[in-house]
């Protein structure tokens, strides 16, 4: 599948992929530990997802609890790499597993685990 696409349309979904996830990762963190906290893992996700955070804060609605606004953000992510890549590129919207990112992951879990 990955060898229809361009290498640029792989390394495009790729990064916007890992920022999506980071997003995620960082809200799922963000139930367990505060922002400020001194845990590393949650310094990386701070570090890393604020300024995107930045970028969306002008569309990003005021009544939002704080520790959901990377989860709003990551949707944008989401709606973009679902419909408007496909849409783009000329190809189908065929579910999760279409995304080169997760495909590959997938691919790995199964060679890994699977029978």
């Amino acid at each position: 599948m990955l060898e229809q696409f361009p290498v640029w349309v792989i390394i495009l979904d790729y990064a916007l992929g890992v920022v999506m996830w980071t997003l995620i990762g960082r809200t799922a963190m963000n139930i367990f530990l505060p922002v400020d906290s001194s845990f590393f893992f949650m310094r990386v996700f701070v570090k890393a997802t604020d300024p995107i955070l930045r970028v969306f804060k002008p569309i990003t609605p005021g009544f939002l609890l704080e520790p959901i606004v990377p989860l709003y953000v990551a949707w944008f992510f989401f709606l973009f790499r679902f419909y408007a890549m496909p849409a783009m590129l000329g190809y189908d919207v065929m579910g999760m597993l279409s995304f080169p990112l997760e495909s590959d992951i997938s691919r790995m879990l199964y060679a890994t685990f699977g029978n």
